[in-house]
This record gives structure tokens, sequence and C-alpha cells, in this order.
């Protein structure tokens, strides 16, 4: 059986380009005692993986060059040598840019079943998922939402800010979101129900979108989860209250390598502030809580959440550059099937 997949071809050496990768077809290996193969259905885009280009320092081990880009994936088992899986089983794992992917059946967290019959399975890669579990956790760890506090969510129509926004409604939050574009702010204001939104894209400098918070959180910012840097970053902590709290998941201004100095950093002492960032792996103790309640959520429709979804192997690379141009609304995924 043959197996195609996009692999890391070369290092961008600051944007990313199509030239960066290689779509490929390689043989399956037989099956090995203890292994499972499954067919991916979906692959998960996410921004994490432009890091991981880079051969740099970071949280994780560089993508190898000329390996399957790596990613989150759900599908169905094809073959087992294990007795924990099935043919047929739902699952979700860390399969890579490829249709198909072999797990050893017996690694910890390496593959989960899933009910598809509950929670669609494109859910599982998202809302449900990683970056709803990244939301839980920042929220929920760092941020300590209290009712009645103010927060700010950046990127907040993408697959983590739609889901940290809607929980902290849940708990009784003002929340503010900033998106880029009035279609993602109608979005985030009359189907994810934040109190107000502001298009970053209408406030391009310091003084506008500074006004624009201001109208949005009169109160000032008590809990920011901060995905972009930058220009945001800067703006929010301006607003911030005594001893607010910034959970840090992403930068994705800085993603090619561009510096991301912070204008005010005095801020953080003379508010005193905590800013942590965070990786959702390292927090595995926390997953089995938060998928219980996000799941719980999502099956009763009180999480809602939107897909981007690009057909086909081939698109996943024009797909994952357009998501960290913020082309994608919500989670960005390939199907495969």
């Amino acid at each position: 059986m043959k197996n195609r997949r996009i692999v890391l071809a070369s290092r961008p050496r600051a944007e990313a380009t199509l030239d960066n990768f290689r779509l490929e077809e390689v043989a399956l290996p037989a099956l090995q005692d203890g292994q499972v193969l499954v067919r991916n259905e979906f692959l998960s885009l996410d921004p994490y993986m432009r890091m991981r280009m880079n051969d740099v320092k970071s949280y994780a081990a560089p993508q190898a060059l000329g390996e399957p880009m790596i990613g989150g994936t759900a599908g169905r088992v094809l073959e087992s040598r294990s007795p924990r899986f099935s043919p047929g089983d739902a699952v979700v794992g860390m399969g890579g840019w490829q249709a198909f992917s072999v797990f050893d059946g017996g690694a910890t967290g390496a593959l989960r079943k899933v009910d598809a019959g509950r929670v669609p399975l494109s859910a599982y890669l998202g809302a449900v998922g990683m970056p709803g579990v990244t939301a839980w956790v920042g929220l929920q760890l760092i941020i300590e939402p209290k009712a009645g506090e103010t927060l700010v969510v950046d990127a907040a129509s993408g697959a983590v800010g739609s889901a940290v926004g809607q929980l902290a409604k849940a708990r009784g939050c003002r929340v503010v979101g900033l998106a880029g574009g009035a279609d993602k702010c109608q979005h985030v204001l009359r189907e994810l129900g934040f109190d107000a939104c502001i298009d970053y894209k209408q406030h391009r400098d310091f003084a506008s979108l500074a006004a624009a918070l201001d109208a949005a959180a009169p109160a000032g910012v008590d809990g920011l989860f901060e995905n972009v840097g930058g220009l945001i970053l800067d703006v929010v902590l301006s607003r911030m209250n005594a001893f607010g709290r910034i959970a840090l998941c992403g930068m994705i201004s800085g993603y090619d390598g561009a510096a991301i100095p912070l204008a005010e950093p005095r801020l953080l002492l003379t508010q005193r502030l905590k800013l942590q960032g965070f990786i959702v792996s390292e927090h595995m103790a926390l997953w089995p809580q938060a998928l219980a309640e996000l799941g719980e959520r999502v099956a009763a429709g009180q999480l809602k959440y939107r897909e981007s979804v690009a057909p086909g192997l081939e698109a996943a690379p024009a797909a994952f550059l357009g998501l960290l141009k913020g082309q994608n609304f919500g989670k960005q995924l390939v199907a495969l099937a």
C-alpha cells in the first residue's frame, strides 16, 4: 500500500512559502505487533507548526527535514495489531500531514479513541481537542476568571480564541474579542456571544486601537488571553487593571522570525501583572477535566465552533500559509476523506 504525505523540504528563511513543502508517495511498512494503522480523515493545521519549521531553540524539537509535517489527525483504524484498538475505531493522534499513520498502540496518549456519534470527528481537532484544551488550561490555570471581570481575547474567531471567550462568558465574565474583519467580528458577537468585538484591521495605530478598547472595556482589563503579540499586546497592557493576569499562548505576529519588543514592560511591575507563557502538552493531568467540559458543552450546543476545511492533502501547504495570514475562519482543517 502506498502512503501520500507532505514533508518539510527546506526551512524558511523568513516568511514560509510553498517551496518549503514537498508532496511525496512512499510505501507503507508492514504492521508490527502492537502497532495500529489509521486512515486519516482530517488533518489539523495550527500556528505552532510555523515555529517548529525553524531550527531554533524552542519548547519542542524542530520539525525534521524530509519527514511528514507534524500535526494532529483524526481518522479511523484500518488495521490493528494492538488489543487496545479495533478496525473502525474513531481515533485522534499526532499522525502528521499524511493519508495514513502508524501508531504504537501501547504508547500512553499516542492514540485516543473518541465517540464520533456524540461529537463530530472533526471537532476532536478543534473545540474538543488541543485548541479547546489550550483555551481551557490558559483560562483556568493562569487567568483564573472571576464573575464580573473583563477578559480580552485576540484572534477571537480562531479555534482557541473562540473557545476562550465562550468559556469565560460561562464563568460570568465580560468578554471583548479582537478579530480581523467585519464578518469575523459579527460571528464573534452574534454566534459566539462575546460582549464586544474590535476589528483590528480598522485600528492600525496605538491611539486608534486604544480608543476602541476603552469603549469596549470601560472598566479596564482584568484578564488577557494572548495569541498575537505586537501592537495588540502593547495596547491591552496599557489598559490592564492592577493584578491582571495574562495567559501567553501564542505570538503569531512574530512567527516569521521578527522581534516583538514590548513598548512598556514597566507596566508589568507598576500594575503588578502576572504574565505566564504555557504549552498545553505540559499540562496533561488537566486534559481529562478539560475534555469532559468541552465535550459536554459541544454536545449540548453550548460551545459553538466554526471550521475552515481545505479539500485534499495537496491543499494543506496553501491552507497553512493562509492560516498564518488570518485567512481562515475558525479551526483550519484539511479533509482527506
